[in-house]
């Protein structure tokens, strides 16, 4: 079965799905979403990719699926990998993706563009630092979390580990120094230890500069 993965290489929900392809060794090619330039505002890309305009987007054959935590849990139903071994695992999971989707990733991802992606004097800097403050809070949570543990849920990398990873290995600065998070950092390095880790911008193509 053929697998294509809408996305572009700054997007941090779509390297969620992207490493999680590449770690259940499943064979798949990359379609590259011209976030920058509109594409996911214009009516072909919501009428024909997806009609809530994001970014990512999985076909597997018949199987359109948007939202990268439900695209983690399909992958794991279709390999048996990284999806949890108990129910209880599975819920546990679950817990961690809600959490990064609603006070993890979307911070960090909305401060990175914010900071990054607009001209520097559009940047706004309270909207920057309040966002910056509930990071740090999430921050607080998953380093003190992650305090005599080495994977997020279980004993082993999963999905969890997977979906809260995204945004911190970007090199854009957005609030995040990995020291000052010594748990964090650790886990970090554990993921990118991992055989088959690949860092966004190898898995997936970037905008071409200079169009950011």
């Amino acid at each position: 079965m053929m697998i294509k993965l809408h996305c572009f290489g700054e997007s941090g929900h779509s390297y969620k799905v992207a490493l999680a392809l590449t770690l259940n060794g499943l064979d798949w090619d990359p379609v590259f979403v011209d976030f920058f330039s509109g594409e996911t505002r214009g009516a072909p890309y919501r009428d024909k990719v997806n009609v809530m305009g994001e970014a990512p987007v999985l076909v597997a054959g018949d199987v359109v699926l948007t939202q990268s935590g439900v695209i983690l849990e399909y992958l794991s139903e279709q390999t048996g990998k990284l999806g949890g071994d108990t129910r209880a695992e599975q819920r546990e999971i679950l817990r961690w993706i809600l959490f990064d989707n609603h006070k993890f990733s979307a911070m960090a991802g909305m401060t990175r563009f914010l900071m990054n992606f607009l001209p520097e004097d559009k940047r706004p800097t309270e909207t920057i630092a309040f966002l910056q403050g509930r990071l740090k809070a999430a921050y607080e949570v998953l380093n003190t979390h992650l305090d005599g543990r080495r994977w997020v849920v279980g004993d082993a990398l999963i999905n969890a580990d997977i979906s809260l990873c995204s945004y911190l290995f970007y090199e854009e600065p957005f609030g995040f120094t990995r020291t000052d998070w010594p748990h964090i950092d650790g886990w970090l390095t554990r993921i990118s230890e991992t055989p088959g880790w690949k860092h966004p911008y190898e898995l997936m193509p970037r905008t071409p500069s200079g169009r950011v």
